[in-house]
């Protein structure tokens, strides 16, 4: 038995054309199709006209919806559709006899097709063929050469989440990409199966006024596609893209590292200025700096955006001292290194200005499996056990911190990542390592650094200075009295 086919008609407004549209939809051939037509909140007659024909056809079905746009209305419609297939119909136009069977054919044949598009041409106040070019990912990204009537899996649909709600206009174009971005062919019909009706309220003429939001939407949606296949965001003059990324890329060098196995986001990392520029992702931090939560191909990053320093030091950090994003990504490693627990460095990114002048910085972890930090303990929020547990892996991280020659300049409450892991081991990972300072850390200095911005109860502190002790080979109460000494925040 051939699959079913769902054929989803958004309709607002339409009762001039719908009619034809659904007698060309009725009079194609396939055995095994449903319609399902939504009325998008229209003022003439076109809900009554998909009800009627509805009452008088089982395949066909009339959903009725307040006006939300074309993309409420497909996803509205798909979201009913129990086909295998979708095929997306506009109101006005004309699906011709022979399409389906052909479409279907190749996409059950040839997995690696996702989309079968039906060669087009125009009628009504315009006239001949549609002369689109063949696809290429790398076109795609400049123009759509995809019409929005084209057969394709209900599953890629759902993968993608649907057609993107808030752009109204050229919603098909995003669609496509978010589709096809990570793989896929697509396969155009050897005839005409597609009559796209030309009007002057038609969408494709009133889509064009809406030129500058539609791409300013498709960067903020797909930053990295438009880095890998332009390097750089889409411009608004689109033929230019590639052209006008170069160009700022030589008067704007930048650099990238990337751990070895995250290296297939390279073109995320890369497009962290604009995906920052359109506020994508969850804020987790912003004052000086601004520290977001990012998702990208199933993980989950954590990407500090570090403030443009002074005139001076744009120039310091553009030729003689590392960026604090890079001391951020190398001292992690290095903290790693002596069994120091930080969360996972993955990348950092750098920019110059004008080639001289130090401008944009990025350091990008994976997100942290722990869920507390040290507030969690000064608040009360923990367990007796675990604040026990959580206060001697303290003392000990610190331990081997300053045993392998370091101190962390910057050892304060939001600065202790704390959690157990998957064995119920306590847990403590150290962030903002920027400012990490390299020399031999006496007891005196360790004590300082460990006890100046960290408050606690005498408890508390005991537990610490012991288990810091202990690890440094030091006299516990020395280390407890000194580090009472020192600290600033009593609890």
């Amino acid at each position: 038995m051939s699959p079913l086919v769902s054929i989803v008609v958004p309709a607002y407004n339409a009762e001039r054309y719908l009619a034809e549209t659904l007698d060309a939809l009725l009079a194609e051939g396939y055995p095994q199709k449903e319609i399902i037509v939504v009325n998008d909140g229209s003022r003439d007659g076109t809900l009554q006209i998909a009800a009627d024909y509805a009452r008088r056809n089982a395949c066909i079905k009339a959903i009725d919806q307040p006006n939300g746009g074309v993309c409420k209305a497909r996803n509205r419609g798909i979201s009913d559709a129990r086909g295998v297939y979708i095929l997306p119909v506009d109101a006005d136009d004309l699906i011709l006899p022979g399409f389906l069977a052909w479409a279907v054919s190749v996409m059950e044949q040839q997995p690696e097709v996702k989309v079968a598009v039906p060669k087009a041409e125009f009628f009504g106040a315009k006239t001949g063929p549609w002369h689109l070019p063949p696809f290429s990912l790398r076109l795609l990204a400049r123009k759509n050469m995809i019409p929005a009537t084209a057969l394709y899996r209900k599953t890629d649909w759902q993968r993608v989440g649907g057609y993107y709600e808030e752009l109204q206009a050229r919603e098909d174009w995003e669609f496509w990409i978010h589709m096809l971005k990570d793989g896929g062919q697509v396969q155009t019909s050897p005839q005409v199966w597609l009559r796209y009706r030309i009007h002057e309220a038609s969408k494709r003429t009133a889509d064009r006024r809406l030129k500058y939001q539609i791409i300013d939407a498709l960067n903020e949606r797909h930053p990295e596609f438009f880095q890998r296949m332009l390097g750089g965001p889409l411009r608004h003059q689109r033929s230019w893209s590639r052209l006008a990324n170069a160009l700022h890329h030589l008067l704007h060098p930048r650099h990238l590292t990337v751990a070895p196995e995250f290296q297939e986001a390279k073109n995320f990392f890369l497009a962290l200025p604009t995906i920052f520029r359109t506020s994508q992702g969850q804020v987790i931090y912003k004052r000086r700096n601004e520290i977001r939560r990012l998702s990208f191909a199933g993980q989950e990053y954590v990407v500090k955006s570090f403030h443009r320093p002074n005139l001076l030091n744009r120039l310091v950090y553009g030729f003689l001292r590392p960026s604090k994003a890079r001391r951020s990504y190398c001292y992690s490693q290095l903290l790693q290194k002596h069994g120091i627990g930080v969360p996972t460095p993955v990348a950092y990114y750098s920019e110059r200005n004008w080639g001289l002048f130090f401008g944009q910085s990025y350091y990008v972890s994976l997100l942290s499996t722990l869920p507390y930090t040290y507030n969690d303990i000064i608040a009360h929020r923990l367990s007796m056990e675990d604040e026990a547990d959580f206060l001697t892996a303290i003392g000990r991280t610190t331990g081997r911190l300053h045993n392998a020659g370091m101190v962390h300049l910057d050892y304060s409450r939001g600065n202790l990542l704390l959690g157990r892991d998957a064995e119920g081991r306590a847990q403590v990972e150290l962030v903002d390592l920027n400012r990490l300072r390299f020399h031999e850390v006496d007891m005196d200095e360790g004590c300082r650094n460990f006890a100046e911005r960290l408050p606690a109860t005498d408890a508390q502190r005991r537990l610490m200075a012991e288990a810091y002790a202990h690890e440094r080979g030091f006299d516990a109460e020395t280390c407890y009295k000194l580090m009472q000494a020192y600290n600033k925040e009593k609890s």
